[in-house]
């Protein structure tokens, strides 16, 4: 079939939407109709070339939609009508990653991330002429339709609209994922929240949810920062105005925080969240930035104050166990994470939805095909 995609070629060069070929899944796969499609910066740094992909390839990898089609000899678990988040790891289940709990590390993941293509390593995509066209981790949900591996899909309940579903499975499941995964004793113990973006709200809505106190958010914009507030930041600090090693060794009666997330991905960021950490204190990094991006880790902080630094992909989440907690937590009102949602775009605004990410957009931008 021929579906609408946003297509990007050539890094550097602004993605356009094309008319591209889709084909019919094989055994194991299944086509969803998207119905959103979150616009995050992991994307972005594709288009820029921060991250390398094989080119030319449909972006987008935060997604939601309704299953039209099953592959040959499904497995039984998800059928036609369903709503379903798109996971941009699959989880095969067989890998020792996948056995061992941790699917954000499966071994699927990587030949998608390598190939362009879903978990067999072979494109379902391609451009009008025959020429070659990829996925985006496996999802390439800025289309009309995608077609996915089984092991990449999450059932979404009745009451959880699209594009929370959407977000679900990218930015909220690796910042609430981070704290309830990674981040221990948090019970009214201190936390640093760097980055107020679609990963840092969350976060703050998984510290608050398990009683983090103080809670601390750390962001250059005040209209993100008001949100955190909103969300249960019990301090907020505009960094570019505020000395935030200061605020935060002020806030905690000199001896700086137990635990400190760090969802902006940039090297200064970085730094100053670990400066922030109390004797034993645990930085973990959940931002992604170019390929080359380096840190500074003084060693004496590292070994005479007994500091850490780990990192969370995905937020050291097991999606298809997590995910559900997420979303019985959202329409049990514990989740408020339709605060999230930004502006709704169709897919030909793809370029406005990422200047508007750029410049500072509060909210996460959805398209919606």
């Amino acid at each position: 079939m021929t579906v609408r995609a946003v297509v990007l070629r050539e890094a550097g060069v602004r993605p356009a939407v094309e008319e591209v070929v889709l084909a019919a899944p094989k055994r194991g796969e299944l086509v969803v109709r998207i119905e959103a499609a979150g616009v995050c910066h992991s994307d972005y740094h594709y288009v820029t070339g921060e991250l390398v992909a094989p080119l030319p390839l449909v972006l987008g990898h935060e997604g939601c939609g309704i299953v039209e089609q099953l592959g040959p000899e499904p497995d039984g678990r998800i059928a036609v009508g369903d709503r379903v988040a798109l996971l941009w790891r699959p989880r095969c289940g067989r890998c020792a990653a996948c056995l061992a709990g941790n699917p954000a590390l499966c071994e699927r993941g990587r030949v998608q991330a390598s190939t362009g293509g879903l978990p067999d390593g072979t494109s379902r995509l391609s451009l009008p002429d025959g020429g070659e066209l990829h996925h985006l981790m496996g999802v390439s949900c800025f289309a009309e339709r995608v077609v996915v591996s089984e092991n990449a899909v999450v059932p979404v309940p009745d009451g959880v609209p699209p594009e929370v579903a959407a977000i679900s499975a990218c930015a909220v499941v690796t910042g609430v994922g981070a704290v309830l995964n990674v981040v221990e004793r948090a019970a009214g113990r201190g936390i640093l929240i760097v980055g107020a973006g679609g990963v840092g709200l969350s976060s703050v809505m998984g510290a608050r949810l398990v009683g983090a106190n103080p809670l601390i958010v750390a962001d250059v914009d005040d209209a993100k920062l008001e949100l955190a507030r909103e969300l249960g930041a019990t301090h907020i600090v505009n960094s570019s105005r505020d000395d935030l090693v200061g605020e935060v060794l002020r806030i905690t009666g000199g001896e700086g925080v137990p635990w400190a997330i760090e969802a902006v991905g940039r090297q200064q960021t970085l730094e100053t969240t670990l400066e922030c950490l109390a004797a034993g204190g645990t930085m973990v990094a959940l931002g992604l930035g170019s390929v080359d991006t380096r840190f500074t880790v003084p060693l004496n902080q590292l070994v005479q104050r007994q500091k850490r630094v780990v990192g969370a992909l995905y937020g050291s989440s097991n999606p298809p166990l997590d995910l559900p907690r997420i979303f019985g937590l959202y329409l049990d009102g514990r989740l408020p994470l339709d605060r999230l949602i930004g502006d709704r775009m169709p897919l030909a605004d793809v370029n406005l939805a990422y200047d508007a990410l750029l410049s500072g957009a509060v909210g996460r931008g959805i398209l919606v095909p």
